[in-house]
């Protein structure tokens, strides 16, 4: 099994300890979906096909974060990981997309942020007509927005969770601040750190299974294994499976952004 393993992970170093799942238990973890409706509906088949295929378990789908923005249509793809958590076990982490879009509805800092990285986007994809969008103060903007965007997908968003343990893996949006227990990690790393952790050294006791810095193609190595291939934009969403010490890459590619708004 090592011997496996090692062919498939790239690794810096030789590895102190080799992740698994808890047995009995498997676990699904989705790259960045943002707003790509049609590539989650693929992965959402593509899953469910892959457990039918796999011996029975207690199985966990995790969504890392960055439901929504950029893409083009956000408001289905809430609906959708709502209507999918009706009839399995799936997890939803808070992504640094979902806390701007959440601190919009309250701070006009927020939401230029939001409007300028993809929250345009989001709000069109609920019934907000584009001239009235135009047309609208920060003001104005945020009453439109409370009367368009459902309380419910408001509180679904507000639910999200900022980390995940199953066994030896921890599932976070962005990654974990190096050298910092993780009862003590801040949301704000957990949701926004990019350098400090990728570039730093896999020093810990435990995988990380993350998104937010996009790839052309996943990274997966002993300790870090990075799911965001950038489906907003190149049409390819990323996950992987885990059980016991196998590991499984699953993807679904679509059309590109400009072909797919």
């Amino acid at each position: 099994m090592l011997k496996l393993l090692r062919s498939f992970l790239e690794s810096r170093s030789e590895p102190e300890v080799i992740p698994s799942v808890p047995e009995g238990q498997r676990v699904y973890a989705i790259g960045d979906i943002h707003g790509r409706y049609d590539l989650l509906c693929r992965m959402i088949a593509r899953i469910e096909a892959d457990e039918a295929g796999r011996s029975p378990a207690e199985t966990t789908v995790i969504l890392l974060g960055d439901l929504v923005d950029r893409g083009p249509d956000s408001a289905s793809v809430i609906a959708t990981a709502r209507e999918w958590a009706k009839r399995r076990r799936v997890r939803m982490l808070a992504g640094n997309h979902e806390e701007m879009f959440l601190g919009s509805f309250e701070r006009d800092d927020t939401l230029r942020h939001f409007l300028r990285h993809g929250g345009r986007e989001t709000l069109l994809s609920y019934p907000i007509e584009p001239d009235v969008y135009s047309r609208a103060t920060l003001e104005e903007l945020r009453a439109i927005m409370q009367e368009a965007v459902p309380a419910d997908d408001i509180e679904f968003m507000k639910s999200m969770e900022d980390s995940i343990q199953i066994g030896d893996y921890v599932f976070v949006h962005a990654g974990v601040r190096p050298g910092v227990p993780l009862e003590d990690q801040k949301i704000s790393d957990l949701r926004w750190i990019r350098g400090e952790f990728i570039e730093g050294p896999e020093t810990r006791d435990f995988a990380v299974v993350h998104g937010h810095t996009i790839l052309e193609s996943p990274h997966v190595s002993p300790l870090r294994i990075s799911l965001d291939t950038g489906a907003y934009a190149s049409g390819l969403l990323t996950a992987i499976g885990l059980e016991g010490t196998s590991r499984w890459l699953i993807s679904v590619q679509g059309e590109p952004a400009a072909e797919a708004a």
